[in-house]
């Protein structure tokens, strides 16, 4: 699903994040990972088989992954753009079953010369690499190859790699915008006492006369490259069938051997409830053909499309935390809520770029809300949501530099959730809601987008522009103010927004049990009748559970 993305985004190598106030240098390096090259931008993936033996004594890898891409430009360079981060590289290339020897490196990118191509022909390229790859510091958030040991001192490997990029551990086309069209396969060879598992399905098992076994497993679905990841350990099995919007999807759990008992006590309640959770607010599971997989690690867990990977310590919050401060993150766990929640927003639907992360992890995060809503009610989801405020920062915003490979802030998670929020509660339709998010999963369904189409994707389901809402939040650190003031004498309120960008929309409906006013906000001062049974929807306390906003509450006009 290649998409070249607009060229202004990406040319040049300085680049201004939206609402800093200082430019930030790029490299070229950051350009070549970041941008739709021309090199990169003729050939159309559409499928990875990547194959890999691990050694785990010597923290040494080898393998090839063979690349089936179809040409897509009628004219193009006569070279592709591999990425492949060092310390490893490429040995030999294979073009449709010949050899290629040219080639050349420039830091994590190789330059392969290919032969004259025609548009809408389909060919293979097969890149060997070994090397010792970079090993993760503190995964999943420094990513990398991990070979680690379990509990009782076994080999235990695995890999992260989401924004640094798959490039760290195999050759690819190291860029969100394409993904796999006809889906992927990823072999592991490793010593007969283990078992390696990854994405979709068990394909193949093959065992070798030097005391190898090689496992092959693979989905039918797009896939983005830096959620294929292998799991190797001393795992062990056990499965379960969900009826869902689809019918019958299959679940897999993968655990260490001596948590076994632990994980079929733990998991599955955790998982259906998950999956009723979901399934309500966002449509099918996107993936039944390609089934659902809860596999351990000793991180704390990824979305791994398909494979999600666990290391909570079966036990509800997260690692013993509650991010929201209320308690109610210590009711359930929440890497297999949040990580699951990606199947949906991440998976299903990813980002072209990666400055547009918050359409992943924003709606993610928002899915935890929506998860309380479903389990404990409304009252719940607002406490909930208004928690997570703790965790923002506002230090930068959460859109930063486009064609780069630049990711912004971290309140992509709980200020994008609170914006969601906020847009759900100025909605203040809950069925129309659903459908938008729901639709958005039908709509863009195994599909890479920008940024603003799901923000117009609003727009068109509401009937009302939202735009300026998403700018706000997204491209400046102000938190907009409601300042209100009540004229007692007129039994009006008056009301207008400040510290907000120029434009800036929200409406609002303010509800209890029986009443309910819409207010329309902006940069002026407007008003509307109140009386003494209504006017505590004006709480400012009441209104920020509902919207991310500064409310004030002021003695006069004039302050």
């Amino acid at each position: 699903m290649n998409k070249i993305l607009a060229t202004a985004l990406f040319l040049g190598l300085l680049q201004t994040t939206l609402g800093q106030d200082k430019i930030k240098e790029f490299t070229q390096a950051d350009t070549l990972r970041g941008t739709i090259t021309p090199e990169r931008s003729w050939w159309d993936v559409m499928r990875y088989d990547v194959y890999v033996r691990p050694v785990f004594e010597k923290k040494y890898t080898s393998g090839f992954n063979e690349i089936t891409y179809t040409v897509v430009e009628e004219s193009h360079p006569d070279k592709m753009q591999i990425d492949l981060q060092k310390p490893l590289k490429i040995d030999s290339v294979l073009m449709d079953g010949k050899e290629i020897k040219r080639y050349k490196r420039k830091g994590n990118v190789y330059w392969i010369e290919t032969p004259p191509q025609a548009m809408g022909t389909e060919h293979k390229i097969k890149l060997y690499f070994s090397g010792k790859p970079h090993e993760a510091i503190r995964p999943p958030w420094d990513g990398g190859w991990s070979f680690s040991k379990d509990e009782q001192g076994r080999p235990w490997m695995t890999v992260t790699c989401q924004g640094l990029g798959a490039s760290i551990w195999y050759p690819n086309k190291d860029h969100q915008s394409d993904e796999p069209d006809h889906g992927a396969s990823l072999t592991m060879r490793v010593p007969k006492e283990l078992t390696a598992v990854a994405n979709g399905r068990l394909l193949d098992r093959t065992d070798h006369e030097d005391g190898t076994v090689s496992f092959k497993w693979g989905v039918e679905n797009p896939i983005s490259n830096y959620t294929i990841i292998p799991y190797i350990g001393h795992y062990v099995n056990f499965s379960q069938v969900y009826t869902g919007l689809k019918g019958k999807l299959d679940l897999n759990y993968w655990v260490m051997d001596y948590n076994l008992d632990k994980a079929k006590n733990y998991m599955p309640e955790e998982v259906h409830n998950m999956l009723d959770a979901f399934e309500y607010w966002f449509g099918p599971y996107p993936f039944y053909e390609d089934g659902y997989k809860l596999i351990e690690v000793d991180n704390t867990g990824m979305e791994h499309q398909t494979a999600v990977s666990y290391g909570n310590y079966y036990a509800p919050g997260y690692r013993g935390r509650d991010g929201s401060g209320t308690g109610l993150g210590l009711t359930w766990d929440f890497i297999i809520i949040h990580e699951s929640g990606h199947e949906w927003f991440g998976n299903n639907i990813t980002s072209n770029d990666l400055a547009d992360m918050y359409v992943h992890e924003s709606f993610t995060n928002y899915s935890e809300t929506l998860f309380i809503d479903y389990i404990y009610g409304e009252e719940s989801a607002n406490e909930y949501n208004y928690g997570i405020r703790q965790g923002i920062r506002n230090d930068k915003p959460i859109i930063p530099a486009y064609g780069v490979n630049a990711q912004g802030s971290g309140d992509m998670y709980p200020k994008g959730g609170n914006m969601l929020h906020t847009i759900r509660h100025s909605i203040d339709d809950d069925k129309l809601f659903r459908n938008i998010l729901a639709g958005l999963n039908q709509t863009f369904h195994n599909q890479t987008v920008d940024g603003p189409q799901i923000q117009q994707y609003f727009t068109e389901k509401t009937g009302y522009d939202y735009s300026k809402v998403f700018k706000q939040y997204l491209t400046t650190t102000e938190i907009p103010k409601l300042q209100l003031y009540i004229d007692w004498k007129n039994s009006l309120m008056y009301y207008r927004y400040t510290n907000c960008i120029e434009g800036f929309n929200l409406p609002l409906v303010l509800k209890g049990e029986r009443e309910s006013i819409r207010i329309a906000p902006d940069k002026t001062w407007k008003s509307t009748p109140i009386t003494h049974r209504n006017q505590y929807l004006f709480t400012p306390g009441r209104i920020e559970k509902m919207y991310y906003l500064d409310v004030e509450l002021l003695k006069n006009m004039e302050e």
